[in-house]
């Protein structure tokens, strides 16, 4: 979340900047400075109550000690009387901080100034594109029609077993899938990812941290009677690694990697965008996370964009990197790069995945900080990206690749997978 300080000394610029993103801030920010003007006011009357009643105290003994009854006994009830006060005043700062905080919460990252205006996808920047679009017969399959001709994914078995948008990856199906998984991994720790495998269910106080709640709660499975939540992505649990903690300068960026199941409800989404692979409530992604000091994380941003176009490069696959608008951008970001692949059979782009600074908003909620040369702590910056989602790769794979033999297999894919064609 933004930083009260920032809020409070940057009124008219949150405002303005968070139009961007078809936020209206007026209201939020100022319920904010006022609610903080309540919190510091109480604890300053707080404060000097305190000071009094201690003062107060000490003399009791001293007017008991002269024999002058009368005049303790009414400082006694003025101690009883001020204790009383004291505590309505902690009850009133104790709700004006739960308030501010939940204010807080409602209120989106700001967007970088490199966030192009626009309200919906079709406002999102075309920064670049790669790769060849193959040419496809009229007879051209899409993925789920070759998943059942090839016998490679079971979307109806998925449904009985589950649900809808639970697939059974089977034999090739299976090992593609498993073979794409070790190829992110092993290209990101190439690319000096540490990687680490997290626990799939977190605590509430993770999915605030990273800013899933309470904003997206309902996109989440919640586990009611332990009250854990069914990760929608990797970045939730590693991020997290390093809420409370404080990093030395030295050590950043920080870059991790991890492969996970990933869980999403989806909820009210329908229609032919759905079907197939193209939006599963259970997918497999690799995901990629650095902690950065905030004057490095936007070249860290550049990197990680240039690290995972070279994976899509590296599976042969046509593909366009979007920088994304104000109204299409996420909560949490500050600057996000969109990379799509294109189906030829479905004849759409199919985004694959998004590369996202956060600037300190996450970390403020984590109080992720890191201690800098002069010994001054600092909050950091936080940066993610699918590095990547099988999911739609797998069916640019399977729709693009179809020839009368079979489906061919990239050529950096085939150490991994064992076999040249399905």
């Amino acid at each position: 979340m933004l930083t009260l300080k920032f809020i409070t000394e940057n009124k008219e610029e949150v405002i303005k900047r968070l139009a961007k993103k078809y936020f209206d801030a007026k209201e939020i920010v100022e319920q904010v400075i006022e609610t903080d003007k309540i919190r510091k006011n109480s604890q300053t009357t707080l404060d000097a109550n305190l000071a009094d009643l201690n003062q107060l105290s000490k003399s009791i003994g001293q007017l008991m000690k002269e024999g002058r009854k009368e005049e303790a006994e009414t400082a006694r009830n003025e101690v009883a009387e001020m204790k009383e006060g004291n505590k309505k005043l902690e009850t009133a700062m104790k709700n004006a901080e739960q308030k501010l905080v939940e204010l807080l919460c409602l209120i989106p990252n700001l967007p970088a100034s490199e966030v192009p205006e626009g309200r919906t996808a079709e406002d999102n920047v075309v920064e670049r594109t790669g790769g060849t679009v193959p040419e496809l017969g009229d007879d051209a399959l899409p993925h789920w029609d070759l998943a059942k001709k090839y016998d490679l994914i079971d979307f109806e078995l998925g449904v009985k077993i589950s649900g809808a948008g639970f697939p059974v990856y089977k034999g090739k199906g299976a090992r593609l899938q498993r073979a794409l998984i070790n190829f992110f991994l092993d290209n990101a720790r190439d690319a000096g990812y540490l990687e680490v495998q997290p626990p799939y269910v977190v605590n509430a106080d993770s999915g605030y941290g990273t800013g899933q709640l309470p904003d997206k709660e309902g996109q989440m499975y919640h586990c009611g009677l332990d009250d854990l939540y069914l990760i929608p992505t990797a970045e939730v649990p590693v991020t997290n690694i390093y809420r409370d903690v404080i990093l030395e300068e030295k050590d950043l960026p920080l870059m991790n990697t991890a492969y996970s199941a990933c869980f999403r409800r989806e909820a009210g989404s329908y229609g032919k965008d759905v079907r197939g692979l193209n939006r599963l409530h259970q997918f497999d992604k690799v995901e990629i996370v650095r902690i950065d000091k905030p004057e490095h994380s936007y070249q860290s941003l550049k990197e990680m964009v240039a690290y995972v176009q070279t994976l899509v490069e590296k599976l042969e696959l046509p593909w366009r990197i979007l920088r994304l608008c104000g109204g299409d951008m996420s909560f949490t970001s500050a600057l996000t790069f969109d990379f799509e692949v294109y189906s030829a059979a479905q004849k759409r782009w199919l985004e694959v995945s998004s590369v996202s600074n956060f600037e300190n908003y996450q970390a403020n909620r984590l109080k992720c900080r890191y201690r800098d040369e002069n010994k001054k702590t600092q909050l950091c910056h936080t940066l993610n990206g699918s590095a990547l989602a099988l999911p739609r790769i797998v069916a640019a794979l399977l729709e693009n690749n179809q020839t009368p033999e079979g489906i061919g297999i990239p050529k950096a894919l085939v150490p991994y997978t064992g076999f040249e064609m399905i």
